[in-house]
This record gives structure tokens, C-alpha cells and sequence, in this order.
């Protein structure tokens, strides 16, 4: 095999890696996010007004990408809010993001939690300007998880508690289970 092949062979073997797909994909959707939000500062007057816009888009979003992630997972239906909030931390954030947030700070009744988000990918590059502190830059990800949440027949809270470009040490989402939805079946589909 000459020089060539052999080098090539090696670059190939170790830039094909899941993880490396990940990262690349990780960055790509960073950079394009940050430009959806510029473009969204600019058409809007107000955070408030931008952060109802991020969280709607990314509610399409999650009710879209639970298909792909149950076809993709292999996850079955899980069977408590405590088994929910793993498979999200573990599989879903992993899979999509490239991160895994702990699971943590669970209510008594067991019906909130938070995800701790030690890096938030959405904000590498990132430095919020001062006249947008009201902006909460990855609102999509509350959206995206009440949008799949959703489609899966659960209704949820989710919001941001903390978050590193406001200066705090980790970004934590909180989310809250309301309800189970029921599904209603057209009559003589049941």
C-alpha cells in the first residue's frame, strides 16, 4: 500500500467516528443558531418578544425530532417522570447535543426536576450584548422538550433557572410535570 493510501486510510478511520459527527454537527447547529437569534433580535423590539419566538420554533422542532429519536433510540415508552427525565439526560441530550446533564434537585412529590447542564453547546461563542439581558438565548431547548414531551402524551413546564451567560456556574433547565394527556381517538379508531 503506498504512503498515500495509508495516510489517507488513517484519516479516514479516525475522522468517521460517531463522536466526531457529533461535534461537527454540534458546531454547525451553534453557529447557525446564533445567527437565527441575531436575525430574531433584529426583527423583534424585545427579548420577551424573541424568547416566545425561540421557544415556539423549538417546540415544532421537538414534535418533530420525537419521531426520529424513538425510530433512532430504540427507547421504549417509559413508565414514570423519573424514567423520562433519564432517557432525556442520558440518551436524548447525548444524541443530539453531544452532552449528558445530570439529573438532579427532584421535588418531594417527584414531579420536578432539573437538568444541569455543565456546558451548553448552544452557547459556545457566545457573549450576550448588555442591552439583551432579558434575552434567554437557549429557550429553544425548553421548547424542543415540551414539543416531544408532548407527542408523547406529556404536558410540561420547562425553564431555565440558571444560565452561564448570565454568569452562573452551570445552566439548569427545570422541568415540571402537569398532566398526562389523553388521547383522543376518533370514535370507531379505538
Amino acid at each position: 500500500m503506498s504512503q498515500v493510501q495509508e495516510s489517507s486510510l488513517r484519516g479516514f478511520s479516525t475522522s468517521n467516528t460517531h463522536t466526531d459527527h457529533v461535534i461537527y454537527n454540534s458546531e454547525l447547529f451553534t453557529l447557525t443558531y446564533g445567527a437565527l437569534v441575531t436575525q430574531l433580535c433584529k426583527d423583534y423590539e424585545n427579548d420577551e418578544e424573541v424568547n416566545k419566538q425561540l421557544d415556539k420554533m423549538g417546540y415544532n422542532i421537538g414534535v418533530r425530532l420525537i419521531e426520529d429519536f424513538l425510530a433512532r433510540s430504540s427507547v421504549g415508552r417509559c413508565h414514570d417522570f423519573r424514567e423520562t427525565a433519564d432517557v432525556i439526560a442520558k440518551v436524548a441530550f447525548k444524541m443530539y447535543l453531544g452532552i449528558t446533564p445530570s439529573v438532579t434537585n427532584w421535588s418531594p412529590a417527584g414531579d420536578e426536576f432539573s437538568l444541569i447542564l455543565e456546558s451548553n453547546p448552544l452557547v459556545d461563542f457566545v457573549e450576550l450584548p448588555d442591552n439583551h439581558s432579558n434575552l434567554v438565548y437557549s429557550s429553544l431547548l425548553c421548547g424542543v422538550l415540551r414539543g416531544a414531551l408532548e407527542m408523547v402524551q406529556m404536558a410540561v413546564d420547562v425553564r431555565f433557572a440558571q444560565d452561564t451567560l448570565r454568569g452562573d456556574n452551570v445552566t439548569e433547565i427545570r422541568m415540571k410535570f402537569i398532566k398526562r394527556i389523553e388521547e383522543n381517538l376518533p370514535a370507531g379508531d379505538e
